[in-house]
């Protein structure tokens, strides 16, 4: 399995994107209309932010899961027992941001929302028409307005040396949502499991977008469209001592929105966070 780059202003742009997602569940884009100097800005303010005392002022509420999450309540992937190393900030429109970051990262919010409608017209243009035929709504009108999708601002801190044996930044885990938008982070480890199940570095160029199919499109599509699993590996030599900023925006539909016979999104979204041990 190789994971090519695809050129977001290539004549055949959404064809090749959505062989990619289809036959790898992910897809990488090259001069995709993201701004990357607004990234970088984000990073960099969202970096000083974790290495504040501040972030501590923005405690995470249990009922409506926004704001800042400790390394002490990290996630446990599906089927592990370990706590990632990782922290991270849950960014909603409606939730509580520290009021210096707020109009850029919402500005990046609704930037990769509009984005995201846009590639998820891709994957409906490119389904075959039995897929297509199972969506209850188009897959673009599934987020219209959704204030159940996330943005997550990660921080994967330096290694110390003190980590839990058998703990990494992310462990192998499949995403709930339908899609998953990611600018490159500043330092590589994202990594895909391939069909024979080995681990491919997922190509991280400072500028690229990546994106990956969740269990929700999976779910929706019959299993047509597979989502797949990932993880971000712990750095070596002197990448260890760096910081990595991670910038995931987990695409939800509104909780009313039928995924399947068997499923609604607010249905699939609690038991998913009730095996997580989230709720």
């Amino acid at each position: 399995m190789k994971l090519e780059t695809v050129d977001y202003l290539a004549p055949d742009a959404a064809e090749q994107f959505v062989r990619s997602l289809r036959e790898t569940g992910f897809g990488v884009l090259k001069n995709h209309p993201i701004p990357q100097e607004l990234v970088e800005s984000i990073y960099s303010n969202w970096y000083t932010f974790f290495t504040s005392e501040r972030k501590n002022e923005f405690h995470f509420n249990v009922q409506t899961q926004d704001g800042y999450f400790p390394p002490s309540v990290s996630e446990v992937a599906k089927g592990h027992t370990v706590k990632d190393i990782k922290e991270y900030f849950h960014v909603y429109p409606w939730g509580q941001i520290p009021e210096e970051l707020k109009e850029e990262i919402l500005d990046y919010y609704q930037r990769a929302n509009d984005f995201a409608a846009e590639l998820l017209g891709w994957v409906e243009m490119h389904a075959p028409k039995e897929v297509s035929d199972k969506f209850s709504i188009m897959l673009s009108e599934m987020i219209n307005n959704s204030e159940k999708t996330l943005l997550r601002v990660l921080h994967y801190p330096p290694m110390t040396g003190d980590e839990e044996p058998g703990a990494i930044r992310a462990a192998a885990h499949e995403d709930i949502n339908l899609l998953t938008i990611l600018p490159a982070a500043n330092e590589p480890g994202l990594q895909v499991m391939t069909k024979d199940d080995t681990w491919l570095d997922v190509p991280c160029d400072f500028g690229n977008l990546i994106i990956n199919i969740g269990d929700m499109l999976q779910e929706a599509s019959g299993g047509y469209f597979p989502s797949t699993t990932h993880r971000v590996i712990n750095p070596s030599g002197e990448k260890q001592e760096k910081s990595r900023i991670s910038l995931p925006l987990f695409l939800h539909p509104n909780p009313e929105v039928v995924l399947s016979e068997k499923y609604t999104a607010d249905s699939y979204l609690m038991e998913r966070l009730r095996e997580l041990g989230v709720i």
